[in-house]
């Protein structure tokens, strides 16, 4: 599944009737490019704190202070879910959360193994959760939704998360192979797809792959293709960070 340059339209309007006086250009117009920030000559990128949060499933990623809070609902076999993480709203949300100006938190499914059948969401969330306990999440969860194996194919394997690990240094090692090869974190899994669940509401199932939750409020279906532009999810948090009373009102 994709979302067209239709929809993206519309999501362009959806924004504006979301937030209505803080976008300042309409669809189609190009928006002037803030100047990268300031850095010292040779400056790394700094750390990104991750943890578990105290309810034991959501896994949080960034400055807890941050202005911004954007909750993902996400299964690693969503092929939906890759296409924001890849090419739509994703990217331009790590970078807001490198910033300090945000913060992400995950709620990792795991249904599509019923629901496509195998093991493999189960797996790389189980992987995931591994990748937390080394201080590595952020840049393996990346990775596994750039190198995802078709929905259809299961391909998730122990031999695959094992490779992918390998493109992020110091994640390979014994404990993280051990704890992917052994389900060490099954627990875990079986826990976020609960919450996951019961996040659905009046609905058992969830609430659907992937759901954004911004400052506690859901994006609604209507606007859902502001998700996968990134230049408007990149305004649509902003405007949220500079006027936060807009949004929740």
């Amino acid at each position: 599944m994709s979302v067209g340059r239709g929809r993206r339209r519309l999501a362009a309007v959806a924004l504006i009737l979301i937030l209505p006086g803080l976008v300042s250009s309409g669809c189609g117009e190009r928006t002037p490019r803030e100047p990268p920030p300031k850095k010292a000559a040779h400056a790394k990128p700094a750390k990104l704190s991750e943890k578990l949060d105290k309810n034991g499933t959501t896994i949080v990623v960034g400055n807890t202070k941050a202005p911004v809070t954007v909750h993902l609902y996400e299964d690693p076999r969503c092929p939906v879910c890759q296409d924001f993480e890849v090419t739509g709203g994703g990217p331009a949300l790590r970078v807001m959360t490198q910033r300090g100006e945000a913060k992400t938190e995950y709620t990792l499914a795991s249904f599509l193994d019923q629901r496509a059948g195998g093991g493999g969401s189960k797996r790389a969330v189980n992987a995931l959760r591994a990748a937390l306990e080394a201080g590595k999440f952020a840049e393996y969860h990346a990775v596994l939704y750039r190198y995802q194996p078709a929905e259809a194919v299961d391909g998730y394997t122990d031999a695959l998360l094992l490779k992918l690990a390998g493109k992020v240094a110091g994640l390979c090692g014994p404990a993280f192979d051990s704890a992917v090869k052994t389900m060490r974190y099954r627990e875990f899994v079986d826990r976020s797809e609960r919450a996951y669940e019961r996040a659905g509401g009046d609905d058992p199932r969830g609430p659907g792959t992937p759901t954004a939750v911004v400052n506690g409020l859901q994006v609604p279906e209507q606007y859902y293709g502001v998700l996968f532009d990134r230049r408007l999810f990149t305004q649509f948090l902003k405007a949220i960070r500079n006027q936060p009373g807009q949004w929740s009102s």
